[in-house]
């Protein structure tokens, strides 16, 4: 299959593969915080990361292996893919465009032509890495070599190398913060620090006399709620995602053990994880999208980013 010649999703195509790591590569020092003692007595998949080196005094977790994995995996891709551009393209860069193209469209349908332009880049490297880690955490040998010793149940794993990066509440939490932080810049851009503070606080509608007064003091105690539940949104993006990578694996695990057949029993599974992993990603991707919209569309639908979204007058009334 062949796209037609598109030069704009072409250069699309350059800033975001050139830029597929740089979300990855900066969440990794948060990797440590939380990694589980090398020799904590669990049973199952451990919660946290486990460390399994320390080179030059930095811990390094089993999931930040498969981080840079991932994020190595996706730079070369970039490379192949652009290396070599062509106006009809082929191969790799006709994949490459199909999947940015696409991407950008559906986007382009949710928060507006105006809107997409500048959050594309983000919304589109946190979906492709968010999958790519999802499905390559269920490789064989992720989660299932490493360091353990025999017992009478048999052999049991303690140190895994490898743990599916999503699996790790540090990275989830730490591509929520960065969204969280990219949020209030475009909220800032788009509507200045009074229409940020306004969209938040003020009355929304016309009126006027003692209905102004009182829907004033509302509206203010709705946007002190809006503020708790905003502070809370990296809190639900990172456990949403890590929850459900971390639920599939210990699934797939506990499948595993069960004797003769387990290898049998695991295959329906790994096929809901393949689902799973692309639905994580998109409603990942989605959240956001839906959370930059919101705070940057403009009241009245001048020319700003609510104006030229399809979904924005739906999304505002609910």
């Amino acid at each position: 299959m062949h796209l037609r010649p598109y030069p704009v999703v072409t250069t699309r195509a350059k800033r975001l593969m050139t830029a597929l790591a740089a979300v990855a590569l900066g969440m990794l020092n948060t990797g440590v915080a939380l990694a589980a003692p090398a020799g904590a007595e669990e049973h199952g998949l451990s919660q946290g990361a486990v460390e399994i080196a320390r080179p030059f005094g930095l811990p390094v977790t089993n999931s930040m292996v498969v981080t840079w994995i991932v994020a190595a995996g996706l730079i070369v891709f970039a490379r192949v893919a652009t290396r070599n551009m062509r106006s009809v393209p082929a191969g790799a860069q006709n994949f490459a465009e199909w999947l940015v193209e696409s991407l950008y469209n559906f986007l382009e349908d949710i928060i507006g032509a105006h809107l997409v332009e500048r959050t594309f880049w983000l919304f589109a490297t946190i979906f492709i890495f968010i999958l790519a880690a999802n499905w390559l955490s269920l490789f064989p040998g992720i989660g299932s070599v490493g360091w353990g010793h025999q017992t009478a149940e048999g052999f049991r794993l303690e140190e895994p190398f490898f743990r599916g990066a999503n699996a790790d509440v540090n990275l989830t939490l730490a591509m929520a913060l960065v969204f969280f932080a990219s949020w209030i810049v475009w909220g800032l851009r788009e509507q200045g620090p009074v229409g940020f503070l306004k969209e938040l606080f003020g009355p929304k509608g016309e009126s006027t006399g003692a209905l102004r007064v009182l829907l004033t003091i509302v509206f203010f105690a709705a946007g002190c709620l809006e503020v708790i539940s905003i502070l809370f949104r990296p809190v639900s993006l990172s456990f949403r995602l890590y929850g459900n990578v971390f639920a599939g694996e210990s699934m797939l695990e506990t499948m595993a053990r069960i004797p003769t057949i387990g290898w049998l029993v695991q295959v329906p599974f790994y096929l809901l994880e393949l689902l799973v992993g692309l639905v994580q990603a998109l409603v990942f991707m989605l959240l956001t999208a839906v959370f930059t919209l919101l705070i940057c569309q403009h009241e009245h639908g001048g020319e700003g980013a609510g104006a030229s979204s399809p979904a924005a007058g739906e999304i505002s009334s609910h």
